[in-house]
C-alpha cells in the first residue's frame, strides 16, 4: 500500500490496535482496517470523488472514504493530496487531555503477563461475560466459533457505551480485555488433545468493574436490537478462581501437555495437587490471535487451579 501511495509524498504505517495508520509527510490520513483502506472525509476529497462510499472503519468511528479499488494508483495518490492538504489547513483545535484507556494487561501484569516459569497465584474474585458449550474448537462455524462471535456482539456494545445516549454509571474507557477459556473433559480426566470434539467449555471476556448484573442485561437487550440475532446464550458469570498454578506457554496450542505436566510437577513439589472436581477448570488466556501469529509464536497463559494436599 505504502508503494501505491508513494508518488502523494513519504508515507509510513505506523501499528495501531491491531492495524494500520498511514502518515503522508508525518500528517496521519487514513487506516487500513480488515484490508480495506479508508481515508478522513474533507469537504475537498468528497466534492473531487463524489463516488467513493462512506462507512467507519470499526465499530463507533467517524465515516471515512473507503477505498476499495486499491489498485487505481493515480485515484490514491490524487486523494491523498487532496486530504493531506485539506487537513493541512483544517485549525488544530484545543483538545482536552483525555485519560488513557485502562488496560488490564498492563496494569495487572501478575494475571496477564506471567513468567514462562510455573508458579503459584491467587487469583482475586472476576466478572466476566461467558458462553458454554462443547465440541471442538477449530470446526468452521461450529459452536465454539458461534460462542466467540456472541460475546463480542455483547463486548463491544458494552465497551462502545461512551458513545450513545445512555452510558453506565462510573463507565471509564478500557483496552477489549484478551479472550479467555474454562475446559475441561467429561469424564474428569485430564485434558487430551488428542479428542477436541470431547471437549467442554466456557468461553469468557472479562467486565471491567462498572458493568453490574443490570449494566449486562443492558448490554445484552441493546445487542440484539442493534445486530437483529439472539443473545441468550451470553451469560453473566462471577467467578472466583482462586488459588491456581500458573504459566505462559508459548507454542500452538496442542504443545500444551509439556508445560501443564511441568505445572503439575511444581504443583506437587509444593505440596499442592489439582482441584478440578468442581466448578473450577484448565484456564487459558489467549494473548495472541492465532490468525495473525505464526503458532510458534503465540502466547497462551495457563491456570490449573490447586489445593494442598
Amino acid at each position: 500500500m505504502t508503494e501505491q501511495l508513494g508518488g502523494a509524498g513519504e508515507i509510513r504505517a505506523k501499528t495501531m490496535f491491531g492495524e494500520y495508520g498511514l502518515y503522508c509527510d508525518g500528517q496521519f490520513f487514513a487506516v487500513i482496517c480488515e484490508d480495506q483502506l479508508f481515508l478522513k472525509c474533507t469537504p475537498q476529497g468528497e466534492a473531487a470523488f463524489p463516488h467513493l462510499p462512506k462507512a467507519p472503519p470499526y465499530p463507533g468511528a467517524r465515516d471515512s472514504l473507503l477505498v476499495e479499488d486499491v489498485e487505481d494508483r493515480a485515484l490514491l495518490v490524487r486523494l491523498t493530496q487532496i486530504t493531506c492538504a485539506a487537513l493541512a489547513d483544517q485549525p488544530k483545535k484545543a483538545r482536552r487531555k483525555q485519560p488513557m484507556p485502562i488496560d488490564y494487561k498492563k496494569t495487572q501484569k501478575a494475571l496477564y503477563r506471567p513468567s514462562k516459569t510455573p508458579h503459584l497465584i491467587q487469583v482475586p474474585p472476576l466478572s466476566f461475560l461467558a458462553v458454554q458449550g462443547q465440541g471442538d474448537p477449530n470446526q468452521p462455524g461450529g459452536a465454539y466459533q458461534e460462542a466467540i462471535g456472541q460475546l463480542y456482539a455483547v463486548a463491544f456494545t458494552l465497551k462502545m457505551s461512551k458513545l450513545g445516549p445512555w452510558q453506565p454509571a462510573g463507565y471509564f474507557d478500557y483496552v477489549m480485555p484478551p479472550l479467555e477459556g474454562l475446559w475441561w473433559m467429561p469424564d474428569g480426566a485430564p485434558m487430551d488433545f488428542t479428542r477436541k470434539d470431547a471437549f467442554h467449555w466456557i468461553s469468557l471476556l472479562r467486565l471491567p468493574e462498572f458493568a453490574t448484573r443490570e449494566v449486562f442485561q443492558w448490554a445484552v437487550q441493546e445487542a440484539e436490537r442493534n445486530k437483529k440475532r439472539d443473545l441468550s446464550a451470553v451469560t453473566f458469570f462471577p467467578y472466583a478462581e482462586g488459588l491456581c498454578v500458573q504459566c505462559l506457554h508459548q507454542g500452538p496450542y496442542d504443545s500444551e501437555p509439556e508445560t501443564l505436566q511441568a505445572m503439575m510437577d511444581y504443583a506437587d513439589a509444593q505440596g499442592y495437587r489439582l482441584d478440578q472436581d468442581g466448578p473450577r477448570h484448565h484456564h487459558e488466556i489467549y494473548l495472541s490471535d492465532p490468525r495473525r501469529c505464526k503458532p510458534e509464536n503465540q502466547k497462551t497463559v495457563l491456570r490449573l487451579p490447586v489445593k494442598p494436599k
